[in-house]
């Protein structure tokens, strides 16, 4: 894409997605740490039925770090590949405590250093909570689209993630975040896309390789 097709292309996923955020709910850094780690191979959705009882029972970093690994288990069994969640969860919040302080990191490095926290995750913590928009989580949603639409080849989320970072203007990276996601569950469905409702088909290779074949 050209420069004023990038923006074109942002704006109009603006427009159409005008209140997308973060869906997974959250009070404190740490709660989103962990509610980022059992949203893998699982939904947003999932994930906000099943943290009410979660932080209910872990009130501080400190309940996190000494939760019995059962007991954890069985609240997180839900969100599906619980034992290893649990186990970074626990482990995750006893690095936070001996090497941060108590106190969520707000750099790429430190965060990716924690148990259980990929880049993925780390870009969305690091958005979520200290508005820092270092990069683009590439999630399943913003794969898809990446790949339909032509912005990127590649299939690693990290070598996407770095075909986007120089697609789009770091100003702009905050709102990517959100849209590819909002835009993926709405529309650029993975079974169903609706491509004739699609708000930026005029930008995706898919689509207009589509419509040729049925010339």
């Amino acid at each position: 894409m050209k420069k004023q097709d990038v923006i074109t292309f942002i704006n109009l996923l603006k427009k159409r997605y005008s209140d997308a955020t973060c869906s997974l709910d959250f009070t404190t850094p740490f709660e989103l740490v962990v509610a980022v780690m059992l949203s893998a191979q699982c939904t947003d959705e999932r994930v906000n039925l099943t943290t009410p009882t979660l932080f209910s029972r872990c009130k501080t970093i400190e309940d996190f770090a000494n939760i019995d690994i059962n007991e954890l288990e069985n609240i997180i069994h839900p969100c599906g590949f619980y034992k290893n969640k649990a186990k970074n969860i626990k482990l995750c919040a006893k690095q936070v405590l001996e090497n941060f302080g108590g106190e969520v990191p707000h750099t790429m490095e430190e965060l990716t250093s924690l148990a259980g926290v990929g880049r993925k995750s780390a870009n969305v913590i690091l958005l979520e909570v200290f508005d820092i928009a270092e990069g683009v989580a590439v999630d399943t949603h913003a794969k898809r689209i990446s790949n339909l639409i032509g912005l990127s080849k590649e299939k690693e989320p990290e070598k996407i993630e770095q075909d986007l970072i120089k697609l789009f203007p770091k100003e702009y990276l905050k709102d990517i975040n959100h849209l590819f996601v909002w835009h993926g569950r709405n529309t650029c469905i993975a079974r169903h896309p609706k491509c004739e409702a699609c708000v930026v088909n005029e930008f995706c290779k898919t689509y207009k390789n589509s419509l040729t074949k049925l010339k």
